[in-house]
């Protein structure tokens, strides 16, 4: 089943909640959209989180779930996933997510170990509830400030701040 990942873990690194004042269909082409467009962007740490490594970019790329796999969120999986929202939106979404790290130095990029996360957004009337599960990797970004930026791009594609936060858990 496209969207949900058939082992996502029980153990939760972090959770939030988020008021939604649109409505899910809505939400989820925006969610959808956001997570094509930060595929391999390359952003400075300090963009995303409070860096621990000075002179590092990081790069994102996401995947959605689909059974026991995790479909690359290219051109043709997002229209799919556009095309499937506009018909009957999901329940829940699930997404692979790693985060890539350079170090630059002297105009040089070197690789540093990557961070690994499954992330579930979970919709229901007016809300929105996030799970990230780290699964490796350094922890360069917490799952905190995963959550925090995801939701931030989410309301820079939407006219107004339409996704406030509740709580983290």
């Amino acid at each position: 089943m496209l969207g949900v990942y058939e082992n996502f873990p029980a153990s939760i690194h972090e959770k939030a909640y988020f008021t939604a004042y649109i409505s899910n269909k809505t939400l989820q082409k925006a969610l959808t959209q956001t997570l094509y467009n930060l595929n391999n962007e390359t952003f400075k740490l300090e963009e995303i989180t409070n860096p621990s490594v000075p002179q590092c970019t990081a790069i994102f790329e996401f995947g959605i779930a689909e059974e026991a796999n995790f479909n690359y969120l290219d051109m043709e999986e997002t229209r799919r996933i556009l095309k499937i929202v506009h018909k009957k939106p999901f329940r829940i979404m699930d997404f692979f997510c790693a985060l890539r790290y350079y170090k630059v130095q002297d105009g040089e990029k070197a690789p540093l170990k990557f961070d690994y996360y499954m992330i579930r957004f979970i919709f229901g009337k007016n809300s929105m509830e996030i799970r990230v599960f780290h699964e490796r990797g350094p922890r360069h970004t917490s799952p905190k400030d995963i959550i925090s930026f995801i939701v931030a791009k989410i309301n820079e594609r939407l006219p107004r701040r339409k996704v406030k936060p509740l709580h983290f858990s």
